[in-house]
């Protein structure tokens, strides 16, 4: 797999070949990535919608009229589902709606996003993000060059102090350490740019989940 690199200047240097990215045949994965991000947003899920039965609502239990002689239904309680201020029926209760993932489904999902977001071209490298006077402007002028447009998230080991100083405040832009980079981070954001080091640390997640 070939990609762009750039320097920490914002400038196209190379293209570099790293033939340890993983390809995937077919539709390999794309089952494992699907049930990953499903799982991601259900566990995301409070469930805590709640609706009171006809026995939890407030209310008399004294019969509303007699049963007969009224020209009506007949009536028990108030506090039934068919009354104003009633009970609901069937309605929302308290759930949990967290899925359990297994490791192989996690690690087959992130090869899946890395191999399909390079594969469209959306991940470059740098050789390192580096900012000298922590200013948000520089850097900003300097992601223009590598991605002008979309939402941009940007991966290394570890970011020093000015670098967070001078990418914070960009709306656009998100920072996150390679060690935690998941399937889902890889699909939110239209660019993708990894440092050197981080793309090592990836690789070697990569192999060691293969292993």
């Amino acid at each position: 797999m070939k990609f762009k690199v750039y320097s920490p200047e914002g400038v196209e240097v190379s293209e570099k070949e790293i033939a340890e990215w993983p390809v995937l045949e077919g539709e390999t994965g794309l089952m494992a990535l699907r049930q990953y991000l499903l799982a991601v947003r259900n566990n995301q899920r409070q469930g805590n919608a709640c609706t009171k039965t006809r026995s939890e609502v407030s209310g008399t239990g004294k019969k509303p009229f007699k049963q007969k002689g009224t020209g009506g239904a007949r009536q028990g309680s108030r506090r039934t589902v068919i009354w104003r201020k009633g009970g609901v029926i069937f309605g929302p209760r308290p759930r949990d709606f967290s899925e359990k993932v297994n490791q192989k489904m996690k690690d087959l999902a992130f090869k899946r996003a890395l191999f399909d977001r390079a594969s469209d071209g959306k991940v470059a490298l740098i050789q390192r993000f580096e900012s000298a006077d922590a200013k948000t402007k520089t850097f900003n002028s300097i992601l223009g060059k590598m991605a002008p447009a979309g939402r941009v998230l940007i991966v290394d080991d570890q970011f020093d102090d000015k670098m967070v100083l001078a990418a914070r405040n960009i709306e656009r832009v998100e920072m996150i350490g390679s060690d935690t980079l998941s399937a889902t981070d890889l699909l939110k954001f239209q660019n993708i740019i990894i440092s050197e080091r981080g793309t090592d640390t990836i690789l070697a997640r990569v192999k060691g989940a293969e292993s």
